[in-house]
């Protein structure tokens, strides 16, 4: 069974180190850290113990996403919330299970997951690549972040995959 610092090593490999590229809606980033959401960190010289913290109590904690059993879709979900948002990540998943789509991961969405077993994974994944094209749509100036985001869904895996 995986831990929290399997996923997060995986997380680390597509957020990288620091920008601050203007057409980002996060604004300076760090390991995938935003000022935007965090505009008390120093976010050019935050730490990964800082960082880990964050992601295990903002992110992992709150998809709530533990009861999962397929480590591959868990670790999908992960990556979607932290670059997508929480909520957001939750609602693709709710959106392809045919419940409720209100961004928690409850009891419904826990025991439809389920149901689909492995099958979901493929689903889960094209449903996130549908979402950024659908993004760089709205927002053509998203577009220079699309094959990036792809890759990020198509690589992201653990390392002894």
């Amino acid at each position: 069974m995986r831990q929290f610092n399997d996923y997060l090593e995986v997380i680390l490999k597509h957020e990288g180190g620091y920008v601050n590229n203007i057409n980002d809606l996060g604004g300076e980033t760090n390991y995938g850290i935003s000022h935007k959401s965090y505009p008390d960190l120093n976010i050019k010289d935050i730490t990964l113990d800082e960082v880990s913290k964050i992601y295990y109590n903002d992110y992992w904690l709150k998809l709530n996403i533990d009861k999962i059993f397929n480590e591959d879709l868990k670790l999908h979900i992960f990556d979607m919330g932290v670059n997508a948002g929480n909520k957001t990540a939750i609602k693709l998943l709710q959106h392809i299970l045919g419940v409720v789509e209100d961004g928690i991961m409850g009891p419904e969405t826990e025991s439809k997951v389920e149901e689909y077993f492995t099958s979901i994974l493929t689903l889960y994944k094209n449903t996130r690549i549908t979402y950024y094209n659908n993004l760089v749509k709205k927002n053509p100036k998203l577009q220079e972040f699309l094959n990036g985001w792809i890759s990020r869904v198509t690589s992201t895996k653990f390392k002894d995959e």
